[in-house]
């Protein structure tokens, strides 16, 4: 038996759903850092050592771009170009310790702001909600 179609309303409400929550959770943070250098400094912290151009790849971003968001971080003490020691014309990034403890500090004031709000949802809302992470987390890792 195949799957029917998706409704496009439903898929409507499901973009503006998360597209609202995601601007919420963004705007959350008392960090002053725009929400690329948060990614990038994410992306750096789950993959580094990490090269620029790996990273404006993975984060799908022109190296120009990827260059302005990573001299923010590496001026905000964030980030550390450490040389690559299998080819000494190129670098990696890594994160700092500072990077960690402000990624640590992001986490949580977004965290506590979704929390509070499943706190307001009823017991069956919040178990359909948990029963929907899995698909959530599928769609939100497949490849493109």
């Amino acid at each position: 038996m195949t799957t029917p179609p998706p409704d496009p309303q439903d898929i409507t409400r499901l973009r503006v759903a998360v597209g609202r929550l995601h601007r919420r959770l963004a705007q959350r943070s008392t960090s002053e850092l725009t929400f690329a250098q948060i990614s990038a400094l994410v992306m750096v912290e789950k993959h580094g050592p990490i090269r620029q151009g790996e990273l404006a790849a993975r984060e799908k971003v022109a190296a120009p771009s990827m260059t302005r968001t990573v001299s923010g971080l590496v001026e905000a003490g964030l980030v550390q170009k450490i040389p690559d020691p299998e080819d000494g014309r190129s670098c990696h990034i890594v994160v700092t310790e500072a990077a960690r403890t402000l990624l640590e500090k992001v986490r949580t004031e977004r965290s506590a702001m979704l929390a509070e709000r499943a706190a307001r949802l009823s017991p069956q809302q919040y178990e359909t909600l948990v029963a929907a992470l899995p698909v959530l987390e599928q769609l939100a890792e497949e490849a493109d």
